[in-house]
């Protein structure tokens, strides 16, 4: 993998994001016109990873109100423990900062392990759950844990 670019994802790149969202999350994709909806919000930090033309993962975030909330994160599943959640979650932290945010939140499925390792490496704490949030066509309902992470 050479070194990714990353950028701002924008509406025209929503079946991008579509794609690379069923990919990584099967049970539950996310669909191209809502993706759009989502990146055109205002305050959304929406960024695209790429290596070699070729997308990689992405992230979502609204930084608002002193907070900044994970919608999603996504990693194609073929480069998984490379470094792009890491590189995506440092971009979003300098961004919030930027934006004054202290503190990052997101929900994660409590049965997803290696998501929640992921964010514990980073620093985040359970603050919340909600059960039975994500409920899957295929799989038995998770649910979901709210973490939070400060921003010093």
């Amino acid at each position: 993998m050479n070194a990714p670019q990353l950028r701002t994802a924008v509406e025209a790149d929503a079946e991008i994001l579509a794609r690379l969202h069923a990919r990584a999350f099967p049970d539950d994709p996310w669909e191209s016109r809502a993706l759009s909806r989502l990146v055109a919000l205002p305050r959304m930090h929406a960024r695209l990873l790429l290596s070699d033309r070729k997308p990689i993962g992405f992230l979502l975030a609204l930084v608002v109100g002193g907070e900044a909330e994970i919608l999603t994160l996504c990693v194609d599943p073929a480069v998984r423990r490379r470094g792009v959640a890491r590189a995506l979650l440092a971009d979003l932290y300098t961004a919030a900062r930027t934006a004054r945010a202290s503190r990052v939140v997101l929900e994660v499925a409590a049965d997803n392990e290696t998501a929640r390792l992921l964010y514990a490496a980073e620093g985040f704490a359970a603050v919340g759950r909600r059960p039975f949030y994500y409920r899957r066509p295929a799989a038995a309902a998770a649910d979901a844990l709210i973490l939070a992470r400060p921003l010093p």
